[in-house]
């Protein structure tokens, strides 16, 4: 059987706003987080991430945080990609916080759609209280 093996796609450095507490619900506590704007880097592909995307989380009755991100990244020759982050948080985790993600993402046709034919799936980690981003590791699955 092949073991699968990870390949950096790209870093990201996202910046965002302060969450929103949008109340309770029967599956847990609801969360927006805006995002601002910010920047990512690989080495096949490269730009900023546009404002206007939003992460909406839902902290569970059993203390785990799950995550849905919808943003735009603009590659520096102008394609605009849609990403899709679902990220699962456990900070109690025994071994520590365990912060993973499964990302799906939508690029035009051309250079970048190598994407769009890939599994990705990614890390997660907070920059504050140095700078209110995220960096986010995006690895393809090969």
């Amino acid at each position: 059987m092949e073991t699968p093996q990870l390949s950096l796609a790209w870093t990201a450095t996202v910046d965002i706003a302060e969450r929103e507490d949008f109340g309770p619900s029967p599956a847990g506590h609801r969360y927006i987080v805006p995002i601002l704007g910010g920047h990512f880097e690989g080495p096949r592909l490269r730009g900023r991430v546009r404002p206007g995307g939003a992460d909406r989380q839902l902290l569970r009755p059993d203390g785990v945080r799950e995550l849905d991100a919808l943003y735009e990244l603009e590659t520096d020759d102008g394609a605009v990609l849609t990403v899709r982050n679902r990220v699962l948080i456990d900070d109690a985790a025994p071994q520590g916080r365990y912060a993973r993600s499964v990302l799906q993402v939508q690029a035009p046709a051309g250079p970048h759609d190598w994407v769009t034919r890939r599994v990705l799936v990614g890390t997660l980690q907070p920059l504050r209280p140095a700078r209110d981003a995220v960096r986010i590791g995006v690895y393809v699955l090969d």
